[in-house]
């Protein structure tokens, strides 16, 4: 009897198991609400401090359906990090390459950056602490701010161009002789240092947040006149 009840039983299951519905689609929208979550938890808290139980609650879904997505941690932090470097530097990259006057360039790559970081203060924090503690992330960020180029084919775009502007102001006296790529890392560098060391900076200078976003908004303007001041003869 008892032999006979477990045979029903399998026969049951494997007739469950062909009745059973195929996997739904995948849900866009649910898949996009988790990498706007994911996002949002890892430039906040990193890899290491990252709980996909956050995440999860902050998607508005179980963690069932996150694994579904994304399998793992480690795939969702990828796909979290390839999206926060896709943010950090395309729009400057084209900028730098383009034909505007050097002047503009400059007061239009600050504009751009700090709009940016003002929305997303803990963006450089996240970018730096994940390619120091993951080296290997180096080449998959400038992929995603590059969407797939190389840097041997950015380099000549950008600083090709740089160059070609600072010869000419160089060569009529307007601007003493810098590299570009020092011109470039300088540039970039004063945009971002205020919001990587924004607890510390707060900290010293007193400030709470109305003051931090004070001191960038005074910073907007006084940069653009700093920068280029200190490049000329």
């Amino acid at each position: 009897m008892k032999r006979l009840t477990e045979r029903v039983t399998k026969k049951a299951r494997r007739a469950a198991v062909r009745r059973a519905p195929a996997p739904r689609s995948r849900d866009g929208d649910a898949e996009q609400r988790i990498l706007d979550a994911a996002h949002a938890v890892f430039v906040r808290r990193g890899t290491a401090g990252a709980r996909m139980q956050e995440i999860a609650a902050e998607a508005h879904v179980n963690q069932a359906l996150l694994h579904y997505y994304f399998r793992s941690k480690e795939r969702l932090a990828r796909a979290a990090f390839e999206r926060a470097g896709s943010q950090l530097m395309p729009a400057v990259i084209r900028v730098v390459a383009s034909d505007e006057a050097l002047e503009e360039k400059v007061a239009h790559v600050i504009a751009l950056e700090l709009d940016h970081l003002s929305r997303a203060p803990y963006l450089p924090g996240y970018i730096i602490g994940e390619v120091a503690h993951h080296p290997e992330r180096a080449q998959q960020l400038i992929a995603a701010m590059t969407h797939g180029l190389t840097p041997e084919d950015i380099r000549p775009r950008v600083f090709g161009a740089l160059k070609r502007q600072i010869d000419q102001r160089v060569a009529a006296g307007a601007m003493r002789r810098i590299a570009p790529e020092s011109f470039m890392v300088n540039l970039v560098s004063l945009c971002i240092f205020p919001f990587a060391a924004r607890p510390l900076l707060q900290a010293i200078l007193g400030l709470d947040a109305a003051g931090f976003e004070r001191f960038i908004a005074r910073r907007r303007d006084d940069l653009v006149s700093f920068f280029l001041g200190a490049l000329r003869p």
